[in-house]
């Protein structure tokens, strides 16, 4: 009997050398994340992970951190950020979109009202990173009904759940590649690579690396190791350049300085 294809594989246009970078929702503003998505996608993003800030962020590095308060002070939500997906349809988006939010603002919204707005605004993934396998088992099974791929992590600590977490994973498979918090970083360890090809080993979905990645010779090794690679921190710093180059000259030029380190940073 053949599956049906969910949002997220219908709008996915390639399954190798997927470009996922995460943005944090109403950085420094909702309409200037708008502009964003859509330089990441005309830059050749394959999927958009938009993140909640939040006060307590555990995985979080200073840079994110610093982000999410500025998103904060501007009054971005968990529901502003998920009502944002169709203004950005509108404004020209059409690859899928993943909501990062860890799991407090979720309870907090209550689990029908929230998949409920997933679904009223199209949203196509969500991934919530403090949520464990064994814990998600309500969400996964609410998704799937709604045809809303929930996004799985595995980390190196992960081992001896790597299999099962591997084979449960749904449109794609996040490989945090270090420990910690996110934040760029200066070389990706040999075991990191290990790990990524044992990941592979059980994943019938593509497997994105994440966590550390931040220069194009990265990204070209995560290329030959992974089926994709996820941009956080190096963009969302990228983002607050951005908008220093605009406090001083003007928004067009903020927003070609993005799109030319951009260009850099995946595509050399």
């Amino acid at each position: 009997m053949m599956t049906q294809r969910t949002m997220f594989q219908g709008k996915l246009t390639r399954e190798k050398d997927l470009f996922i970078p995460f943005i944090v929702a109403g950085d420094p503003h909702p309409d200037k994340t708008v502009q964003y998505a859509l330089r990441l996608q005309e830059e050749g993003a394959d999927v958009l992970e938009l993140g909640v800030p939040y006060s307590d962020p555990l995985a979080d590095g200073p840079v994110i951190q610093k982000a999410a308060k500025r998103a904060l002070d501007a009054g971005m939500s968990l529901k502003k950020a998920v009502e944002m997906v169709p203004t950005l349809r509108k404004a020209g988006v059409s690859i899928p979109v993943v909501i990062f939010t860890y799991y407090n603002p979720v309870l907090q919204y209550g689990h029908d009202k929230f998949i409920e707005a997933l679904e009223q605004n199209g949203v196509e993934g969500l991934l919530i990173p403090d949520l464990p396998l064994e814990e998600s088992e309500d969400l996964n099974e609410r998704t799937k009904q709604k045809n809303i791929e929930l996004i799985s992590l595995v980390a190196p600590t992960s081992e001896a759940r790597i299999k099962r977490i591997a084979e449960q994973a749904r449109g794609f498979l996040y490989c945090v590649s270090s420990l910690g918090v996110t934040g760029e970083r200066k070389e990706i360890a040999p075991e990191t690579l290990a790990f990524i090809e044992k990941v592979k080993e059980y994943s019938s979905v593509p497997v994105a690396v994440g966590f550390g990645i931040s220069s194009y010779d990265q990204v070209e090794l995560m290329k030959k190791h992974a089926d994709g690679y996820i941009i956080g921190s190096k963009i969302v710093k990228m983002i607050e350049a951005s908008v220093e180059t605009e406090k001083n000259t003007d928004e067009k030029r903020g927003l070609e300085q993005f799109s030319e380190e951009l260009r850099k940073l995946v595509k050399g």
